[in-house]
């Protein structure tokens, strides 16, 4: 675990439990940082997911054809995520009308899950698992965020396996997104993830120990 020099938590929400917000470039295998959180006893709340989800519901599905109309439906009637995400990755416009329809539904079904855990003892941590935490403004939610650190060419091999896109391709999807320099800037923590399991196990413990024993004096200090 490398810590950044102004690392603390950032509490200043009443949720009762810390919150950890989990960046880093695409292929850096922020996923598996979170499964190593969730095998911790930590809630993650996978935003890929909920985001699968919504478009599931009628109503956004209704709403998305009628926005992009049937070049982004599957033959099942379902969303064709794959054309959508074509569509909406070349189409700002587009990319704005998708984000205004279903990150709102993205953060209610947040927020209820999260509200759903408020008091269960049981978890120790809510680990938030968003490809956008930062460019949503969500990471404000956080009480520390972890980035996740693998060299480029790391990244390129793993996406080109998982996803089959080429470098090129990786480097159109990221420069949508914030750079990576000012997400590592507003980390508190980095993990390194270069496919080494227990040395990622090591530092997932270390930083929810630090994590935990910091919001612990913190609001004992509210007392």
């Amino acid at each position: 675990m490398n810590e950044s020099s102004d690392t603390g938590v950032e509490s200043n929400r009443k949720y009762p439990k810390p919150v950890l917000g989990i960046v880093g470039g695409i292929g850096s295998g922020k996923s598996s940082v979170a499964a190593e959180f969730a095998r911790l006893d930590c809630l993650v709340i996978d935003s890929d997911r909920l985001s699968h989800q919504v478009l599931e519901e009628p109503e956004i599905r209704r709403a998305l054809q009628s926005l992009f109309g049937p070049a982004i439906m599957g033959t099942d009637g379902k969303i064709d995520r794959r054309a959508l995400g074509a569509r909406v990755f070349r189409n700002p416009e587009d990319r704005h009308k998708l984000n205004s329809l279903v990150h709102p539904r993205v953060e209610q079904k947040r927020q209820d899950l999260m509200n759903l855990v408020r008091h269960d003892d049981r978890l120790k941590a809510v680990v938030l698992d968003s490809p956008l935490l930062v460019e949503t403004g969500l990471y404000r939610q956080c009480d520390a965020i972890i980035y996740v650190d693998v060299p480029l060419d790391i990244r390129q091999k793993r996406v080109l396996l998982s996803r089959h896109w080429d470098a090129a391709e990786l480097a159109r999807r990221e420069n949508i997104q914030m750079a990576l320099d000012k997400k590592k800037q507003i980390a508190h923590y980095i993990v390194v993830n270069d496919g080494d399991p227990a040395l990622l196990d090591h530092q997932v413990r270390e930083i929810l120990t630090t994590v935990l024993a910091r919001f612990g004096r913190m609001n004992m200090g509210k007392r």
